[in-house]
């Protein structure tokens, strides 16, 4: 039976995510409504602006099923703007900005600088085998500090960056359990590698 992973449709790479997911070998469906998520076996949260999709969240009352959903185990799969809103804590919010946490871990909004501050590297990831994974980061996080049981997926390799000076050996992505997410967006690189480790660790689930 095809795995069917979503991909939340409210703002972000949603089309590139779920390309991605097809050419890893799962089934894509967008998920705009709660009714959306009793579908799928896994969710994608995408890029995009962490306080609007906050918003809309609230707005499509998409939020406390998808807290609930991921404390029940749901396998979520979270890139830049979704790996802050899969943090437990975030620095450089705004004052009312929520996020459906699940992920123990401290993520700086917006650490590497601006969107004029947009690079492209590549990064050793953990469970990716292989080459390192092309990564582009756009306004991108970084994760400040680590929890208990969460692992250390990969670290970028940039020794100094315009906007977010020295930058080497930061956190960009990370695991815990059924839960992932990296700060980088691999979805527009064209390689599936890690969007085909989230479908595995689903299937595990």
């Amino acid at each position: 039976m095809t795995t069917t992973i979503g991909v939340l449709a409210l703002q972000g790479d949603v089309r590139e995510h779920r390309d991605a997911l097809e050419q890893a070998g799962a089934r894509s469906v967008p998920v705009r409504r709660p009714a959306e998520l009793a579908d799928v076996d896994g969710l994608v949260l995408p890029g995009g602006e962490s306080t609007t999709i906050d918003k809309l969240l609230r707005a499509f009352d998409l939020r406390d099923p998808l807290r609930a959903m991921i404390r029940d185990g749901l396998p979520v799969y979270g890139s830049c703007a979704g790996m802050i809103l899969l943090a437990d804590r975030v620095l450089g919010g705004v004052h009312d900005q929520e996020t459906l946490g699940g992920l123990d871990v401290t993520v700086r909004r917006n650490a590497f600088g601006r969107q004029v501050d947009s690079f492209d590297t590549v990064v050793d990831v953990v469970g990716v085998p292989g080459a390192p994974v092309p990564a582009s980061f756009i306004r991108a996080p970084w994760v400040e500090e680590v929890g208990p049981g969460v692992e250390i997926l990969g670290r970028v390799r940039t020794v100094s960056h315009d906007g977010a000076g020295d930058t080497a050996g930061k956190i960009v992505a990370v695991r815990a359990g059924s839960l992932l997410a990296t700060s980088f967006h691999p979805e527009i690189t064209g390689d599936a590698r890690v969007h085909q480790l989230f479908v595995s660790i689903v299937e595990e689930s």
